[in-house]
């Protein structure tokens, strides 16, 4: 988008970045540009289609150029905006937490199968996006969520005060089961843990290493900390309680069958997304 004297219309931009994404082989370049500049406008992505003609003042124009530079170097477009839709919530990202992606509302949709409950766990929350849409939909549920960084958990409770959650939602700082209140028993035990292994991780997409390797790195076979939480669960269930958690679809034997009767005593049934890829695993006790 070079200097030029004739005026950038919305539909302009749009059409130049959508090119320049293309070109440099981006998932969704189309997608892409219109976030970046609804952003940029401050406006929603239905604002744009509404006011395509409209022309770019030059101090939003250097803003989208700005956003376009950043997005050329495979910055996460939700780093840039600042914020992931998931579940049909808005929540705030940083590069500190993994960008919310469609394949954990598959773990929020079984959780929310999973049968009724007074008190959920959620491990790894990360951004809180799985803790809070599970809220959202279930009122009775009091939640406590942890993560091990000090950033994610600020982020998490930003993102539970910004959906009115945060008298249920309690985002705890430490080590999975480490930090929760004594005594305490939760009928569900939800988590999107780190299941990548670390051979994998520097073969992964540009953009998913922008993201914070604690939130991602598994061990050698991306499943060392599935393996803790199972592992802990027995003292924090309460009787007739689930634990569920999202997994790579390579790990779904495994978990599912060997590493959950171990440490549960019972095997797990396997829920697959909507692309048909097992996805989360689900053990009743």
């Amino acid at each position: 988008m070079g200097e030029r004297t004739e005026t950038w219309t919305v539909r302009r931009v749009l059409e130049w970045a959508t090119a320049d994404f293309r070109g440099r082989e981006l998932d969704s370049p189309r997608l892409d540009a219109e976030l970046l500049l609804a952003s940029a406008l401050k406006c929603t992505r239905l604002d744009l289609y509404t006011g395509m003609d409209r022309p770019l003042e030059p101090s939003e124009l250097a803003a989208y150029r700005k956003a376009i530079a950043r997005r050329r170097q495979r910055e996460p477009v939700a780093h840039i905006v600042g914020e992931k839709e998931f579940w049909s919530l808005a929540f705030e990202v940083t590069p500190d937490v993994l960008v919310p992606r469609p394949d954990t509302e598959t773990l929020v949709d079984a959780a929310l199968h999973a049968g009724p409950g007074a008190r959920l766990h959620d491990l790894c929350t990360g951004s809180g996006c799985a803790a809070i849409a599970i809220a959202s939909e279930r009122p009775e549920l009091v939640v406590d969520a942890v993560d091990v960084s000090p950033a994610a958990v600020a982020v998490a409770r930003r993102n539970a005060a910004r959906h009115g959650l945060e008298s249920r939602v309690t985002v705890h700082g430490g080590d999975l089961y480490a930090p929760l209140p004594e005594g305490a028993r939760y009928s569900m035990i939800v988590s999107n843990p780190p299941y990548v292994p670390d051979a994998e991780i520097d073969g992964l997409a540009a953009e998913v290493r922008r993201e914070p390797r604690l939130a991602l790195a598994g061990g050698a076979d991306g499943l060392d900390v599935v393996r803790r939480i199972l592992a802990g669960a027995p003292r924090f269930l309460a009787p007739g309680g689930a634990v569920l958690l999202e997994i790579d679809p390579r790990q779904a034997a495994a978990v599912s069958q060997k590493i959950g009767s171990e440490a549960l005593g019972v095997c797990g049934e396997v829920v697959r997304d909507l692309a048909g890829q097992e996805r989360v695993v689900v053990f009743r006790t």
